[in-house]
C-alpha cells in the first residue's frame, strides 16, 4: 500500500489562490451582484494572483539551487508548464473554431505568425499579443522571474534576494511617479509588435542556450542576456502599469527571501525589513496610481495586503497539519487555473451571462470544474512532471 499523501502549507496556499482567481472570474457570468459590491472594495482576483506569485518565488528559485544546472531548471519548468498550457490553449481554439467563443488575441495588426511565437515563449503579455487566455497574463511575469532568476544565478547574485526584492520595490515606487505617463506596451507601439517578438525571441533561445552549455563566460552571457531582456519588458512593454510590474517581481523575490531565510541562508529581521520596504512601497505606489479609471486603488491594495497577511499565516502555521481537500485542491491548483478560462467560456457562449446572482450556479460550475481539473492534473500534468524530472536528472552534474 503507498503511503498516505502528505500535504504542505503551499498546497494550501495554492488552493486559497486558485479559488479566488476562479471565483474573480466566474462572478462575471454567475455573481453579477456580489462583484459589483465587492470588487470596488477587493480585487479578488489580484488577491489570488499575488498569492500565487509569493508561493512561486518561495519555491522556484530554491530548485534551481538544490540542482545547481541551469539546463535541469529549465527542462523541469518546462515539463511542468506547457503540457497543461498546450492542453488549454488547444481547447480554447477549438472553442474558438467552433463559434462558441471569440477570438481574444486577434492578430489585428499582427500575423498569426507573431501571436503564435509570442505565446510559444510565455511572454505574449509582454510582448504586445494579448493572451488567448486571459489567466496567461501570469505565465508572462513568471517566465520574466524564471529569467531573473536564471540571470542572478549565473553571476553568483543569487542570494541576495532580499536586496534585490527591496531595490525592485524601491523602483517600483519612483516608476508610479516618474513613469505615471508611459503608456502600456511602449516598446510595442514605438518598435512594432512583429520586430519585438523576433527580436526578444532570438534573444531568449540565445540566452538559454548558452546559460545551459557552453563555458562559464557563456553561461553569464547566456543568463545576463535573457534577465536583462525579462527586466526590459516588465518595466517598459507590460500590460499593467510599470509600477505594478516591478510590483510583481519584488513579492517574488520576496518570497525567495524568506524561503532563504527559513532554510539559514539571511537573518529573519533583515528578511522582515525588506517584507516591510515592499508592503510600504507597493502601497504607496498603488495609492499614487488611482487616476487610472480601469484601475481600482482600494481593491489593489486590500488584495495586496491580504495575500501578504495569508502567505505570513501560511508561514506560520506551516507545521499544522493540512486538510485532504484543500491539500488536493492545492496538487490541482495549476489545473484549475488553466482550465477554469476555458470552462467559462463554454458556459458564456452557451448559456450566457445572468443579470442577477445565481449561487447555485456559481457552485454547479465548481462541482464541475473541480472533477475535470483531477483528470486533467493525473492525464496532462503528472506524466509532464514526470517526463521532466526524468529527463532533468539526466542533465545533473555528475549524473553521467
Amino acid at each position: 500500500m503507498p503511503p498516505p499523501v502528505r500535504w504542505g502549507w503551499l498546497d494550501a496556499l495554492r488552493a486559497v489562490a486558485a479559488l479566488a482567481v476562479v471565483l474573480d472570474h466566474s462572478s462575471y457570468v454567475f455573481l453579477p451582484e456580489f462583484r459589483r459590491e465587492v470588487m470596488p472594495q477587493f480585487t479578488v482576483g489580484r488577491y489570488g494572483v499575488l498569492l500565487f506569485f509569493l508561493v512561486s518565488g518561495y519555491i522556484v528559485p530554491a530548485s534551481l539551487e538544490r540542482g545547481g544546472c541551469v539546463r535541469s531548471f529549465w527542462i523541469s519548468r518546462a515539463f511542468r508548464v506547457y503540457p497543461m498550457w498546450a492542453a488549454a490553449v488547444t481547447a480554447m481554439l477549438t472553442l474558438t473554431l467552433l463559434g462558441v467563443t471569440e477570438w481574444r488575441a486577434g492578430p489585428g495588426s499582427r500575423s498569426l505568425a507573431t501571436v503564435a511565437v509570442a505565446h510559444v515563449t510565455l511572454l505574449q503579455e509582454l510582448l504586445g499579443t494579448p493572451s488567448l487566455l486571459l489567466v496567461l497574463w501570469t505565465l508572462s511575469y513568471e517566465m520574466a522571474f524564471y529569467l531573473l532568476v536564471v540571470a542572478l544565478f549565473t553571476v553568483r547574485l543569487h542570494r541576495r534576494s532580499a536586496a534585490i526584492a527591496g531595490t525592485l520595490a524601491a523602483l517600483a515606487a519612483v516608476s508610479a511617479t516618474v513613469g505615471a505617463a508611459l503608456p502600456v506596451s511602449a516598446l510595442s507601439g514605438a518598435a512594432g509588435t512583429g520586430p519585438l517578438v523576433a527580436l526578444v525571441t532570438a534573444a531568449l533561445v540565445l540566452a538559454v542556450c548558452c546559460a545551459s552549455a557552453g563555458t562559464a563566460a557563456l553561461r553569464v552571457a547566456g543568463g545576463v542576456l535573457g534577465g536583462v531582456a525579462a527586466l526590459v519588458l516588465v518595466a517598459f512593454n507590460g500590460t499593467v502599469a510599470m509600477w505594478e510590474g516591478l510590483v510583481i517581481l519584488a513579492v517574488m523575490f520576496l518570497g525567495t527571501a524568506v524561503h532563504r531565510a527559513e532554510h539559514g541562508g539571511s537573518g529573519r529581521r533583515r528578511v522582515a525589513g525588506t517584507a516591510a520596504v515592499v508592503v510600504l512601497c507597493a502601497v504607496g505606489s498603488a495609492y499614487g496610481s488611482g487616476d487610472d479609471p480601469h484601475f481600482t486603488r482600494r481593491g489593489w491594495i486590500l488584495a495586496f495586503l491580504l495575500a501578504a497577511l495569508t502567505f505570513g499565516a501560511g508561514l506560520a502555521l506551516r507545521h499544522r497539519h493540512v486538510p485532504r481537500p484543500w491539500g488536493a485542491l492545492g496538487t490541482i491548483s495549476y489545473s484549475v487555473y488553466l482550465v477554469h478560462p476555458v470552462l467559462l467560456a463554454v458556459t458564456d457562449g452557451t448559456l450566457g451571462r445572468w443579470r442577477h446572482d445565481v449561487p447555485a450556479l456559481e457552485a454547479a460550475f465548481i462541482a464541475v470544474l473541480l472533477p475535470l481539473c483531477a483528470l486533467t492534473y493525473r492525464y496532462v500534468e503528472a506524466p509532464g512532471q514526470a517526463w521532466g524530472r526524468r529527463l532533468a536528472r539526466r542533465f545533473q552534474p555528475g549524473s553521467r
